[in-house]
This record gives C-alpha cells, sequence and structure tokens, in this order.
C-alpha cells in the first residue's frame, strides 16, 4: 500500500527559511536567558520555537504527493463460491456457510461494494464447476457438484488477458476440487481471499481417498485401501463396507477413533465372482447409525462424503501361455492341470517326444538313403528324404489344427499371439538363431513374460550362455560349478518374495513360514554361477550343509520379463498329501498369473480420471499395435461408454453414448477422447478396433468410477493454508470477512495497473498555520499564567 510521500516545492527559499529560523533561535535564547521563572521559561520558549519553525517551514512549501487508481481505469473481479461445500454448518453457527457469504454480498447491508465501484469498474462472478457471470449474485444456490478454484482464476486472467485488472476477490471455504497447490498460480493478478468458515472441525466421516491394486494372489486377488478421516468421534467406532453391485456385503471392518482428528487407514482384500470389469460400493458410518442412506444428518454435518465407488478389472483373458519341452514329463502334467483350473488362462503344448534322427548313411537297400524306419512310407525322393528325419512334436490345446503345425513359431505374427513362453527339458540347439532372436524380441519388444524350468536340458546344460536366450535369463550360465548340491533341499521365500503376494500361498507370514516349514523337499536343482544385477530372488533352496542357492529369480528384461526356476522337480511338491497338492497348483496358478501380468495386447484402453479437471472429466486412450506389435496409424475405432449406476440391489446400465477418438500428434498408434461424467457411478468404456480394410484387430474394455460429492465434501474445514499459498503466489494478501469495509477503502491506494498521482500542500491549509498560532497562543498564555515578562 502507497502511503504517500512529503516533498518541498519551494527549495529556492530553503537558505533564507534556514537563516530566519536561525535568527529567530538566536533572539529566543537570548531573550529568554535572562527571563526568570525557572524551567516554565523553558517551555516557553519550545512553544514559541514550534511556532516560528512552522511559519519558516511554510516558505518551503511542503507537500504530500502519491499515487492511486484512477477512478473507473481499472477492473477489479468479485468471485463467490456456489458449490455444495457451503452448505455445511460450522460448529455453533447460527446459519450455513452460504448463508453468511449472501450476507457478505447484499448490497443493502454491505457498503464496501459501493465504495469499490467509486474506483473500480466491478466484475461479478461466481463458480462451481465452472465460472459464470452475474449482475447481483442473486442465483447463488451452493449446489455446484465442485469447487474450480484454480479453473475459476486462470480463466479470468485469460478473459482479461492484457486488459488493467486490478486483483480478485475470492470469497470461498478454499476447498478446491482442481488444485492442490499454488504453484501454477504465479501468472494471475493480486488474489485477495476472503475465507468463509470455521477453523473449529464439525463432526463428520469422510473418505479420503481409495485405492484397489490388482495382485497375483489367488485368494484375494484385489487388495482396497481406503482411508478415511474421522472428524469429532474421539472414542467412537468408525463401521467400513463394501458392498457389491447387488449391495450384498463383501467385507466390513471396524475401527476406533482416538483423536479429535483421526485419520484411520481400512484395508480389505477382495475376491471377485467373475471375471472382467466389476464396481462395489465402499461406505463408512458412525457405529449405532444405522446404514449411511438412512442416518440422520444431526450426526453429521454431511453424508456426502461417507461413500465411494470402486471399480475392479480382473481382465479379460483367456491369457495364452505357450509351453515347449524337449521331453514328455511330470511337470508339465501338474502345470497343465493346475492351470486348467483358471478359465483366465490356457496352456498350449508343445512337446518334443522324438528327437531328429543324425544325418548319416543309413545301412539299408542298394541306393536307399533315408531310414529304413520309414521304408514304405510314401515317396523316397531326395527332396522328402529330410522330412522323415526331423523330430517328432505333439501339440496340445491349441486353437485349432494349424497352431504350431510348424513347430516352435518363425515369425512375429504366430509368436506375439502368445503372453509368455515357458522352456523346460530342451536345449539350445532346438531353435534356430531366427528362433532364439525372435524369442528375445518377445520379451523386450513386444513384453511377453519367458520363465525356464530346470529341466535336464535347462539352463547351463542346455548350452544357452551367450546365446539371445541365455542373455535375457536373470541368472549368469558360464563358469557353473560341475556339482550339484546333494539333496534334500529346502525351500524357503526370501525377504522380497514374502512381499510379493503371487510368491505367497498364505495371507500373512506366520503362515507362510509354517505351510514352507512344512513343504515337502527337494532333489534335483540346476546349479547357477549368480544372480544379474537387477535381479530378485524369490526363493531359495538350502541343502544340509546350509548353503543358500537362488531357486526361483526374476527380472525386468525390456517391455517385458523373465524368471528362471532352478529346481528340476517341483512335481514331487504334491505327492506329499492332498493339502500340498492343492498349494503346488495354487502357486502354479500365481506363477502363471504373474507371468501374464501386464503383458500389452494388440488393443489396450486405459481411462485416466484428470485432477486438474473440474468437471471430473476421463482422458480415454486407445493403444493399437499390427500384429508385429509395431503402432498402428490407420485404425478405425469404435469407442462407447456406458454409465453404470448403483442403486440399491442392483447395477443399472443406461443408455449407451459414442465418443470419436482422434490420433494423438505425439504418440504414433495411440488414438484419444475426453469424457465428462454427469452423475456419481461407475462407468465402463469399450472399443471395438478395426484396419483399413475392415477387419477386427481386436478389443477392450476398461472402466473406472466418479463420485463428485465424495470430492467436494474431502475436507469440511476451510482450507486456510492454500488460499494463503494463493494470496502470497499472486501478491494479494488475505482479508477478514469483518474488514471488507477498510480493505474497499485502501484498495485503491495499492498499486494497480492504471495509477494516477495527487498531491497535498500543507503549507496551504488551516491546519498549518493554526498549528503556528497554538504554540505562539500557548507560549503567551503561559507567561501570562506563570507571571513572566
Amino acid at each position: 500500500m502507497t502511503l504517500g510521500t512529503l516533498i518541498f516545492s519551494g527549495r529556492d527559499w530553503l537558505w533564507l527559511a534556514a537563516g530566519a529560523l536561525g535568527l529567530a533561535l538566536l533572539l529566543l535564547v537570548l531573550g529568554y536567558r535572562a527571563a526568570q521563572g525557572g524551567a516554565w521559561r523553558w517551555v516557553c520558549a519550545g512553544l514559541k520555537t514550534l511556532g516560528v519553525a512552522a511559519l519558516v517551514l511554510c516558505l518551503l512549501e511542503p507537500m504530500w504527493v502519491g499515487q492511486h487508481a484512477r477512478p473507473g481505469a481499472n477492473l477489479f473481479a468479485i468471485v463467490a463460491d456456489n458449490s455444495q461445500s457451503l452448505q455445511i454448518k460450522d460448529r455453533d453457527a447460527s446459519r450455513p456457510r452460504g448463508e453468511a457469504l449472501r450476507g457478505l454480498l447484499d448490497p443493502q447491508h454491505a457498503r464496501w461494494q459501493s465504495a469499490l465501484e467509486e474506483n473500480f469498474d466491478l466484475r461479478r462472478y461466481f463458480f462451481d464447476a465452472r465460472l459464470q457471470s452475474t449482475r447481483d449474485f442473486s442465483e447463488l444456490a451452493f449446489d455446484g457438484r465442485s469447487s474450480a478454484i484454480g479453473s475459476a482464476l486462470h480463466m479470468l486472467a485469460e478473459r482479461y488477458h492484457g486488459r488493467p485488472l486490478a486483483g480478485i476477490l475470492l470469497l470461498t471455504d478454499g476447498n478446491a476440487t482442481d488444485l492442490r497447490s499454488a504453484a501454477n498460480l504465479a501468472d494471475l493478478p493480486p488474489v485477495y481471499p476472503v475465507v468463509l468458515g470455521r477453523a473449529e472441525a464439525v463432526r463428520d466421516v469422510a473418505v479420503q481417498q481409495v485405492h484397489t491394486t490388482q495382485t497375483d494372489f489367488e485368494d484375494a486377488p484385489v487388495s482396497v485401501q481406503a482411508d478415511v478421516a474421522a472428524t469429532g468421534c474421539r472414542g467412537q467406532t468408525i463401521v467400513a463396507q463394501v458392498l457389491d453391485a447387488a449391495a450384498k456385503l463383501v467385507a466390513e471392518q471396524s475401527l476406533e477413533a482416538h483423536k479429535d482428528n483421526d485419520l484411520l487407514a481400512f484395508r480389505f482384500q477382495l475376491r471377485p465372482e467373475k471375471p472382467g470389469l466389476s464396481f462395489y460400493r465402499f461406505r463408512v458410518r458412525l457405529k449405532g447409525e444405522g446404514s449411511a442412506a438412512t442416518a440422520q444428518t444431526s450426526e453429521e454435518a454431511t453424508l456426502a462424503n461417507n461413500s465411494a465407488v470402486l471399480a475392479v478389472d480382473r481382465g479379460h483373458g483367456p491369457y495364452r501361455i505357450l509351453y515347449v519341452s524337449g521331453r514328455p514329463n511330470w511337470e508339465f502334467k501338474f502345470l497343465n492341470r493346475a492351470v486348467a483350473e483358471d478359465d483366465q488362462l490356457q496352456l498350449v503344448a508343445l512337446i518334443r517326444v522324438a528327437k531328429r534322427e543324425p544325418k548319416f548313411n543309413f545301412m539299408g537297400r542298394a541306393g536307399e538313403t533315408s531310414n529304413p524306419l520309414f521304408r514304405g512310407f510314401g515317396s523316397q525322393s531326395a527332396e522328402e528324404v529330410e522330412s522323415y528325419d526331423q523330430p517328432v512334436l505333439v501339440r496340445l490345446n491349441t486353437r485349432d489344427e494349424f497352431e504350431l503345425r510348424g513347430g516352435f513359431p518363425r515369425t512375429a505374427e504366430d509368436l506375439y499371439g502368445y503372453q509368455a513362453v515357458i522352456l523346460d527339458h530342451l536345449e539350445e540347439e532346438f531353435f534356430s538363431p531366427d528362433q532364439a532372436a525372435l524369442l528375445q524380441k518377445f520379451v523386450s519388444e513386444r513384453g511377453g513374460g519367458f520363465l525356464m524350468l530346470g529341466g535336464m536340458e535347462s539352463f547351463q546344460q542346455g548350452n544357452y550362455q551367450r546365446t539371445p536366450i541365455g542373455d535375457m535369463l536373470p541368472v549368469y550360465l558360464d563358469r557353473v560349478p560341475e556339482t550339484n548340491p546333494p539333496g534334500p533341499l529346502r525351500f524357503e521365500l526370501t525377504r522380497e518374495g514374502l512381499l510379493q503376494s503371487w510368491a505367497r500361498l498364505r495371507d500373512n507370514e506366520a503362515d507362510e513360514k509354517a505351510r514352507l516349514q512344512s513343504m515337502a523337499p527337494f532333489q534335483v536343482l540346476n546349479r547357477i554361477r549368480e544372480v544379474k544385477p537387477g535381479a530378485s530372488v524369490i526363493g531359495t533352496v538350502t541343502g544340509p550343509e546350509g548353503k543358500a542357492y537362488p531357486a526361483l529369480v526374476v527380472q525386468r528384461f525390456g517391455r517385458g520379463r523373465t524368471a528362471a526356476l532352478t529346481l528340476g522337480d517341483v512335481w514331487h511338491w504334491g505327492f506329499h498329501d492332498a493339502d500340498a497338492h492343492r498349494d503346488m497348483d495354487k502357486a502354479w496358478r500365481q506363477l502363471m498369473r504373474w507371468l501374464v501380468n501386464d503383458v500389452p495386447n494388440r488393443v489396450d484402453l486405459t481411462a485416466e480420471p484428470q485432477p486438474e479437471d473440474p468437471n471430473g472429466g476421463v482422458l480415454l486412450q486407445v493403444r493399437v499395435r499390427d500384429p508385429k506389435f509395431q503402432p498402428s496409424d490407420d485404425a478405425r475405432i469404435s469407442l462407447d461408454v456406458q454409465p453404470v449406476i448403483m442403486e440399491a440391489g442392483a447395477e443399472v446400465q443406461t443408455n449407451l453414448i459414442r465418443l470419436s477418438a482422434e490420433p494423438s500428434l505425439t504418440e504414433p498408434g495411440l488414438y484419444q477422447a475426453t469424457y465428462v461424467p454427469r452423475a456419481t457411478g461407475g462407468y465402463q468404456a469399450s472399443v471395438c478396433v478395426t484396419n483399413s480394410a475392415g477387419v477386427e484387430v481386436g478389443r477392450a474394455v476398461a472402466g473406472w468410477s466418479t463420485d463428485l460429492a465424495a470430492e467436494e465434501f474431502r475436507s469440511l474445514t476451510p482450507n486456510v493454508a492454500l488460499l494463503e499459498a494463493i494470496a502470497r503466489k499472486t501478491g494479494g494478501e488475505m482479508v477478514s470477512a469483518e474488514n471488507l469495509d477498510q480493505f474497499a477503502r485502501r484498495l485503491p491506494h495499492v498499486h494497480a495497473p492504471v495509477m494516477e498521482a495527487w498531491s497535498y500542500p500543507l503549507w496551504h491549509t488551516p491546519a498549518m498555520f493554526g498549528f503556528a498560532l497554538a504554540c505562539l497562543i500557548a507560549e503567551w498564555g503561559l507567561r501570562r499564567w506563570k507571571g513572566l515578562p
């Protein structure tokens, strides 16, 4: 704020004024020095000196000069919050925040707007999800579903860009739904926030945030983590429930609030009854209130923040896994049986039952060049002789008679149709150099999963060292010790393994360790030299000598993941008893789930809510790839969105909405569309992609949930910290509601885009002359009173 500056315009009279003042002082000192009267004479001398000095000062023409906003030349915006959070009634308050705001804006009772209009061109606005202009704020209904403070401020700055906007008076409780900090507000004009509401907490239970995490833990594949704020509920029990789409109770948990402002953490583990997309409702209430839907509003400040909708996507399989083995074995038998129980997994097998005959001269009839065992089988021409010497392969669980007919895939189009590949009992010579390189690209570029099991011709015994396949394994195969550790070998999970849900078979550490103790020992292990940097050892085996050897090692490789299971007789595990057999099957399924987890498909659809969007917009992204998993830019996208409203006892799907997806300008193969939800609930998006010839490329489904009211009522106390940060960042200041009149009077003297100078002549005022005359009269009266000469 600029108060003004004192200047002297008559500086040419400075020497004359100094001489006159000096002469007057000399005469006063000489005159009063000889006078009687003790200390009173010097008081009289001082009064006369002040009077003479004031008169001499007028010779210098003192003036008070400064600047103020030019009346009517600057714009000033008044912005009022119209969101639902202003319906809150603070503790010990006689009326809600919205009614208090109406009183502040009523021109009949508050004169501060008139004071501002004398100097500024006032512009009035109110906001919730969007900014709207108003004449007198009569439209305020406090029914907005969000508080887009950041969006409103930026919109005002853009609207008046290049125009003299002196500032923004922001009347709100500060609970923004599109703004977490003031980091991006530095380019705004000065903002003067007025806080509505009191800092004292009101009684309320609010869902702060809910996260769902997909796991490969078979018994509870979905983990729900919810943070609930309990305000004014010390000593009371908070009940949290998870309900499915049919309103059936799935899980329930109770925690006690130990403080007035307590943050409670609820953790649930769910197992959806069906694959694909499912919706759940998470809700909280005070114990004893009954259901959250029927609780009395007098118990809590609001019930709008007591629930949230959850979207859980368990995937749309089946996920196809290619198992390749050099011989029939027990491992495949039990692995195949275990995977058959999971309708989301499909194990396709290519098993060699006889190796290729070595090339040598067969002892047969004269002129016979083929194996005599094939005598009589078709033509014996030189072109077809070699076909009789090929390995004998058996295909199991194939899609049709043509799949894997030529053996292991030789093209990316054939191999990339699988999500994972498993090798067992198979030497490196089985693959051609092109096939080995293709398998490495399958993991690094396509993003597939790869697992090598500990068969007889695996790892170092299969001569995989210094090969494309060996390079992507998480273990080193060169300089392997020649001797294997003697059995029995006890399997244990490392600390890293215990933290991985797919590696555990029990839901807590104590039970898991007890299970490992009772686990049958193993006898066969493929030794490795050491683990590669960046790889994680999930499990180890310990021999009789007490030394631990890596048994299960995993790592990321390019876009995919690889694993090495060095045990060669996992099937022994299931022979112990029925419980061990079930554990072994469960372990296989969880390992397979981890192997195919996050493997991209030719068509992927993601839904990303935009936190900075005040309307709760969701960015839908479709990524399309060709058969070689390269980005496809000529795809045709059919994108549909269907709201799913969860009502009591049913899941109601409303009308389908078709969107237009546009190609991204920054990423090839990416198509984008934005959807703005209109109501609270779950939403399901589905996409069908065809190529330029009209042939379907693939389909994908994604889901999300929107809870606009819960976001608006996330906090019921004013966010003073955010408003202070906004004022500080923009060069404004906090203004209390009681001081609005004072603020309106002094605002014109604050720096504005258009200012004008003002001056006030202090010497040409009755006050200056009156002060000099008063000093002289007081001196004369004091002398008369004390009888001084």
